[in-house]
């Protein structure tokens, strides 16, 4: 069901076809929605009739808040007829009927395609991919017809990727199915057609699925040349691809009814409209009840010393009864309420609630007369329920929907389907990754350690601190936050320094990837390698004492800096380190002394200084041309003198107009200009940049990344940048490989993490 009515517990059967365990061994609940279908219904709103033997009455139709015939479907098959009603989202229902109450008065001109901008076609649990333009139907428009006449054909296909695989090959990976199809069975129709040679190409099929969704492996050989020819083979032999017939046929006052898709929405908010008057009609009623209670009460009390002596003088209850209807003008139940009010009622506090409860029902009595007097305003309750009711369940659409007319033979993979859109994707201190929109949104308390502006259709590369790599597409990352390990499939409690966003589409590309580390090993992988990964691969054999903490593109020509913890910073020619396969370590970019590390590495740009800021958030910045080009592995220069108990955080190389983020160990993240840094000479201290509170300090400097739109157009940047990545065989480190690192390097323990804490959104410009 697209939305669940009944929340069980234990075997309920899989997509698989696999039976459910029998009842003894599940239990089950109403959900949450269900409340929707039975509310108000002990409020007289539906007529109820004996059940099949007589000893039960039940209700002959549902109070039902929820368009449920729309949004879960139906399908049923009778004398001569049948019917097949495709699910739909639930808040493009509400948004359609809602719009069709606020035309009621010229209902006769909606159209078809007014209701279609909000119900833009079926929406199935399973997902998949549904085409509006169907060449056996007239006109073309299959989703169209149907709404017209209540009859259609739509076809809706798996949603499927085709990825680069090791050794020259391809893979396609399936993640969602037509509505209603067996995996099971696909998987062995497709086998069968393997076998019997219908299909050649497919070395290996295996299903991977598991709780977090469906995955279907298909292993393409060297010899497929176009990976699509093949999928559109699967398509068209395999129910990867199927039609779906809707059939809108309804039971309209218990006869079938072919019902278009303007109908239907008419029909149910004819029924609310029935529900909301007959509920108010019994709250009325219960409302003048109690109204008329609460003025006896209020007489009495007005009156109470000649009430109390009229009941004192009574022979009994009944003469006390008659003479006090007699005396103040009472009805029979007036006076019940009276002589059954307890003593406590008499309290002043008690009676001034009796007063506010008597103005609260005269105001509801005048509210649901007034109510019941205009259709209009049980419309806009009706209108008010819907939109209520989108707030509370409505979700995404599942069925991505291919506007455009396909041609004939035409293969769409899942990734043709995607829109592009700018996105930020957002790595923090614990691990997890974030896509955010177009404007940057970072999570409280949880500092970010990489930042990437990217595009919908790009791919996301993840590096973590021990040099692991993994790729996934940015469309597929979810809007909340996610573990890096279920995400990318890095291991799990690595923090990720680097986020690269690669276009799709570009085979060849041209540059280096420069990594940096806490004791000072650095080394240069050619892009041109890293086209050849995929999945999950090592960028780098990092030391178990060691850990990577910046990576930048570079072109091959230019010049890097490295800064140290106690304020040391080297500036070399990026030619001094040799370009490196996976399995290599790395070679010594600064000569370290007394226990110091390197917290910060930079690409040198023209026309930009060198920003640098402290634990203390004492900071600044100098021009470029105060750091002298030396050699790799010396002992560099003095790059910001800093105080007893201080220590570098954080260095960038920017333009004064760029802006930079600054982290603390609090979790706290400030975007700030970097001409906010004093402009100073390289061998002074700095000035206060940033307020750190007690048991706080700051522990990076970050500049977000920008989109590299081709591979001749990569741009020296600070932080992770955006490559091009044709996914290949991951290489596993291999220490025996592992390159020798010069004896004067000196190490040092790799910097605690700070313990996660509570996350919650927040807008940053």
């Amino acid at each position: 069901m697209r939305y669940l009515l009944v929340d069980g517990q234990g075997n309920f059967g899989s997509v698989d076809g696999d039976a459910p365990a029998a009842m003894r061994y599940t239990e089950a609940r109403l959900a949450t929605m269900s409340a929707d279908l039975l509310g108000d219904i002990e409020k007289n709103t539906v007529d109820f009739a004996p059940n099949f033997d007589g000893t039960l009455k039940e209700p002959l139709v549902l109070p039902s808040a929820v368009p449920n015939l729309l949004v879960n479907g139906a399908t049923g098959i009778a004398v001569g007829m049948a019917t097949n009603i495709a699910p739909h989202n639930l808040g493009e229902v509400c948004e359609a009927i809602a719009y069709l109450i606020s035309r009621w008065d010229k209902l006769d001109r909606v159209s078809v395609d007014d209701l279609m901008k909000f119900v833009k076609g079926p929406d199935f649990p399973t997902g998949g991919v549904m085409f509006r333009y169907n060449e056996a139907v007239e006109g073309g428009d299959a989703i169209r017809a149907a709404y017209a006449t209540g009859r259609g054909r739509v076809i809706v296909q798996a949603k499927a990727f085709i990825e680069d695989a090791e050794r020259s090959k391809s893979r396609i990976i399936v993640t969602e199915l037509p509505y209603q199809v067996n995996k099971s069975s696909l998987i062995e129709r497709i086998a069968d057609l393997v076998r019997d040679g219908k299909i050649e190409g497919i070395t290996d099929l295996r299903d991977e699925s598991d709780r977090s969704g469906m995955r279907i492996i298909i292993e393409l050989s060297r010899t497929v040349a176009d990976p699509k020819a093949l999928l559109g083979q699967l398509y068209k032999l395999t129910p990867m691809q199927s039609t779906f017939g809707m059939i809108n046929l309804a039971l309209v006052d218990g006869e079938p009814r072919m019902l278009t898709l303007k109908r239907m929405l008419q029909l149910f908010i004819e029924h609310r409209e029935v529900i909301v008057r007959r509920r108010s009609e019994f709250d009325l009623a219960r409302a003048k009840e109690r109204a008329h209670i609460l003025e006896g009460l209020l007489k009495a009390l007005a009156n109470l010393d000649e009430v109390i002596r009229i009941i004192r003088r009574s022979a009994d209850a009944e003469a006390a009864k008659e003479t006090l209807m007699k005396r103040f003008k009472l009805s029979e139940v007036q006076t019940t309420a009276i002589l059954d009010m307890p003593l406590r009622r008499l309290a002043k506090l008690e009676r001034e609630k009796l007063e506010a409860e008597y103005k609260e029902k005269k105001a509801l009595i005048k509210y649901l007369e007034d109510l019941l007097k205009d259709t209009k305003k049980i419309l806009g309750v009706i209108r008010d329920e819907m939109l209520k009711l989108k707030n509370k369940f409505a979700d995404l659409r599942r069925t991505q929907i291919v506007e455009s007319e396909m041609k004939k033979g035409e293969v769409v993979t899942a990734h043709d389907l995607v829109e592009s859109g700018a996105a930020w994707v957002t790595a923090y201190e614990d691990g997890t990754l974030q896509r955010t929109g177009e404007e940057l949104e970072l999570l409280e308390d949880k500092a970010p350690t990489a930042l990437v502006h990217c595009d919908m259709r790009d791919n996301l590369v993840a590096i973590t601190e021990v040099g692991q790599a993994g790729i996934i597409g940015v469309h597929q990352l979810a809007d909340a936050p996610m573990p890096a390990p279920e995400v990318v499939g890095v291991p799990s409690g690595q923090r990720v320094i680097g986020l690269f966003a690669l276009p799709m589409g570009q085979s060849e590309l041209n540059g280096y990837l420069f990594l940096t580390t806490r004791l000072g090993v650095v080394k240069r992988v050619t892009l041109a390698d890293l086209a050849k990964a995929f999945g999950t691969f090592s960028v780098m054999n990092v030391a178990d004492d060691d850990a990577i903490i910046a990576v930048h593109v570079t072109q091959g020509e230019g010049e890097v800096l490295l800064a140290s913890a106690r304020g040391q910073m080297i500036r070399f020619a990026e030619e001094d380190v040799r370009p490196m396969g996976f399995n290599a370590g790395g070679v010594a970019g600064i000569k370290l002394v007394s226990e110091d590390v390197i917290v910060g590495a930079d690409v040198v740009q023209p026309e930009s200084e060198v920003a640098v800021i402290t634990e203390q958030g004492t900071g600044k910045r100098s021009a470029l041309s105060e750091f002298p080009k030396q050699g790799r592995a010396g002992q560099g220069v003095i790059g910001i003198r800093i105080d007893a108990g201080d220590a570098v955080a954080g260095v960038v190389i920017a333009g004064v107009k760029e802006e930079v983020l600054i982290t603390t160990s609090r979790g706290k993240a400030k975007q700030v200009k970097v001409k906010l840094f004093k402009s100073l000479g390289r061998a002074t201290g700095g000035y206060g940049v940033f307020h750190v509170l007690k048991n706080e300090q700051v522990v990076g400097l970050i500049k977000p990344a920008e989109r590299i739109s081709a591979p001749e157009a990569v741009e020296e940047a600070t932080g992770p940048m955006q490559l091009e990545l044709v996914p290949e065989e991951p290489v596993k480190p291999n220490k025996t490989e592992k390159a020798s690192v010069k004896a004067d390097v000196k190490k040092a323990p790799v910097a605690k993490k700070p313990a996660p804490t509570q996350k919650k959104p927040v807008k940053t410009k």
